[in-house]
Formats: C-alpha cells, sequence, structure tokens
C-alpha cells in the first residue's frame, strides 16, 4: 500500500509505504535526494524474493513532517520508533543514492537491530579528498555552496532553482536524463522505471521545497558519525560510470567501513538498482538468516 504513517512522539507525522511480502523479511528502504516513499523498483521481484520492503518519507518529503534542525543521525530514532509501531525488532536497511548516509546512520546507531545495511550508488561525504571529482557539475556546485552557505541563503537558492520543478517534476527528471552516461539512458526507456521517478518526484515535493533543502544542506556537510565504528555489515552495489555519486565515493566507504563487501559494476551508473534488483534482495535475505542465527 503507498500510504501509511505514525505519529512521532514530537508530534511529527512519519509517512511510509509498503511493498512485496508482507511476511517476508523487512527491509527498510531509504529514497535518494530528492525522492520519496514511491520510489521503489518493481513490486513483482520485491514479492518474489520474500521482502518486505517498507519505504519512507523523510522529514519534509513527501508526507512527513519536516523536522527543523534535524541531523543526519536523527533519521534512525525516527526508523526505530516506526520499527517498533509495526513490532520489528530487528532489520535490514537499505538506501539509494542520498539516501545512502542514512542507512549507514542507522547501522551506526542501531547496531543491536540492524542486521545488515545495504547502499546502491550511495553518496559519500562530500569532503572527501577527490570525492566530487566526476560528478555532474550542476550537482557539484549545490554540495559545495551548500556547504559554506548561510541557511537562509541556501533556503533561497533551493526555491529558485526548484520551485518550478515542483510543480512540473516531470520536466525536471527529463532534463536530468541528458547528463547521464549511457547506461542510465539506456534504463532510461523502460516505461516502468520513468514512471515508478515521475510518481517519486511528484510526491517528494508535495510540501514544497523546504524539506530538499534541508537535505541538501544535510549531505554536503560532516555526516556526524565515524564510519570505522559501524558494526553490522555493509554491502556496497556501485557502477563505474555513475556521475551522481562518483565512484570515488564508493571507495572512500568500502576503506574504512569495517565489514565491507563491496560490489563494482564497469560500464553501469546511477539506475543500476533497476537491473540488480533481485540479486541485491537475494544477498540481504541470505545475509540476514545468517545474521538472525548468531
Amino acid at each position: 500500500m503507498d500510504f501509511h504513517s505514525v505519529s512521532l512522539p514530537d508530534g511529527r507525522t512519519l509517512a511510509y509505504a509498503e511493498y512485496g511480502d508482507e511476511q517476508g523479511a523487512p527491509l527498510f528502504f531509504f529514497h535518494g535526494i530528492p525522492g520519496s516513499r514511491l520510489f521503489r523498483p518493481p513490486d513483482a521481484i520485491t514479492r518474489r524474493s520474500g521482502v518486505r520492503l517498507i519505504c519512507v518519507d523523510r522529514p519534509g518529503y513527501g508526507q512527513s513532517t519536516f523536522q527543523p534542525r534535524r541531523r543526519i543521525l536523527d533519521w534512525a530514532a525516527d526508523v526505530a520508533f516506526l520499527a517498533d509501531s509495526l513490532g520489528l525488532e530487528r532489520f535490514a536497511v537499505a538506501g539509494h543514492s542520498g539516501g545512502g548516509p542514512y542507512a549507514l546512520a542507522c547501522a551506526f546507531a542501531l547496531p543491536a537491530r540492524v542486521t545488515l545495511a545495504v547502499v546502491v550508488a550511495g553518496l559519500g561525504p562530500s569532503d572527501a579528498p577527490g570525492a566530487l571529482q566526476g560528478m555532474w557539475a550542476r550537482n557539484r556546485l549545490g554540495l559545495r555552496v551548500g556547504r559554506l552557505a548561510p541557511w537562509p541563503l541556501w533556503r533561497l537558492l533551493i526555491w529558485i532553482f526548484f520551485h518550478k520543478g515542483a510543480r512540473a517534476p516531470k520536466t525536471v527528471v527529463e532534463s536530468d536524463q541528458s547528463q547521464r552516461p549511457r547506461a542510465d539512458a539506456e534504463l532510461w526507456k523502460d516505461p516502468a522505471i520513468r514512471a515508478i521517478c515521475y510518481q517519486s518526484e511528484v510526491e517528494a515535493f508535495r510540501q514544497g521545497t523546504l524539506g530538499h533543502a534541508w537535505e541538501t544542506r544535510l549531505i554536503s556537510r560532516p555526516w556526524g558519525f565515524p564510519l570505522e565504528n559501524i558494526r553490522p555489515p555493509v554491502y556496497l552495489w556501485h557502477g563505474s560510470q555513475d556521475n551522481l555519486a562518483p565512484i570515488q565515493m564508493a571507495y572512500y566507504l568500502a576503506a574504512r567501513i569495517p565489514e565491507v563487501y563491496p560490489q563494482f559494476y564497469e560500464g553501469e551508473a546511477h539506475l543500476l538498482l533497476f537491473p540488480h534488483w533481485e540479486e541485491i534482495l537475494q544477498q540481504c535475505v541470505k545475509a540476514g538468516d545468517r545474521r538472525q542465527r548468531t
């Protein structure tokens, strides 16, 4: 179902959607930036893999209430509360693109509950040496300016650049594709993939641009937790041609996370989530089963 919600202790609403097998292994899935709970790979594969996929709107996106002064690590408390409300003691987490840091934050903050974390085409710390090399120029500039600009100015800049797109996100999504590598351009020909991305983008800006402004500011600054202290296993999936999250970011994560299993794909790019979704889920189920037995 595309919409559920819970009321958090501070009065905020946290919106989420569930897909796949409702009796399956629980996997919390975190969308990119921008994005919403509607972003997910094909439901049929998720059901066939025996996974209960729980996709959550972060604060200010979709139908989740904006959270002033939020930190990346604060997300773990929201996820823990949602897991409690669903009766889930242990679970896996996964993040695509800008959702990757949030999956890692949950793994860091909830080591007794998170069985494993999966990061697909995930962003790494933007202040790491060489992290922005090869990134699409607009995003590279945004990360640099977002790191330095005062909040009122940054909020205004995001509104200027995104408020029209918030009303017509299909136009923005289509224009972005002209900058994508060949592998992504081929995947973009699939009408099912386009439909999922359009729906997610429309929902992302339901409340306007404030949530996106805060997210982009957060992601451009230090994350607030040491990668070296992440205890659950982390599985990285990344394509060599990704120009939204350059592969150097994945190399940086792989060099610092203690128990990490990187898989790098030559010639693939930011949308590798879609062709590899079944493999990713199978890996989650198998690794999760091993962790549950230990």
